[in-house]
């Protein structure tokens, strides 16, 4: 029965898994840096909206895991608040393999040993600007944990992405649609405690 409630546990989570042999056993001995990109305006499936998706779930796992918070923001943000034409951009990027320019910095970097990484998915991928802030930094000896929200997309290749970015070692990440973040907070912040359990 309790293998059974796991299995489903982790179906409600939307895990998708990338090195289940790696875990963190307690992550309350850890410093812990929660990054995210998050976009407002338009977004599919919930309208316009005046918080991000990303952003809501980064603050329910910083709230979790008692880890520090850093935003990923544009030095000149022209992406398009409408939804298509956001998609178009992003498009584009993704195959220039962009680095759009962001501001500011996490100082003390070198000092957290987890990283949480979230953002939406764009094309099969996180959006270009956090690629912008993982080629800033050395990622020999963290841990990254992604997270994203999405619509039906999931973690798709991003865990192998950051792999192949950063080197570093990747945990099993979380997907959580747009919707359920923006519009049933509760059910979201739920998942975000059922998938960080394995990790306490």
């Amino acid at each position: 029965m309790k293998k059974i409630l796991s299995i489903i546990l982790a179906g409600l989570t939307f895990l998708t898994s990338y090195d289940t042999t790696a875990e963190i056993k307690d992550m309350k001995n850890k410093k812990v840096l929660i990054v995210y990109f998050s976009k407002t305006g338009e977004q599919y499936g919930v309208g316009n909206i005046t918080e991000g998706n990303t952003a809501i779930v980064a603050k329910m796992i910083a709230e979790q895991t008692g880890g520090n918070l850093f935003e990923i923001k544009l030095k000149n943000d022209t992406y398009p608040k409408e939804y298509t034409a956001l998609t178009e951009v992003a498009k584009t990027e993704k195959h220039n393999n962009a680095r759009p320019e962001i501001i500011g910095d996490v100082s003390d970097f070198d000092s957290y040993d987890v990283i949480f990484i979230g953002g939406p998915v764009w094309w099969g991928d996180l959006p270009m600007p956090i690629y912008t802030f993982i080629d800033k930094h050395n990622w020999i000896g963290k841990t990254i944990i992604p997270f994203v929200t999405h619509e039906g997309s999931g973690l798709t290749s991003i865990p192998n992405n950051l792999k192949n970015a950063t080197n570093a070692e990747i945990l099993d990440g979380l997907s959580v649609y747009g919707h359920i973040a923006q519009n049933d907070r509760e059910q979201a912040n739920q998942n975000v405690i059922n998938w960080l359990n394995k990790y306490r």
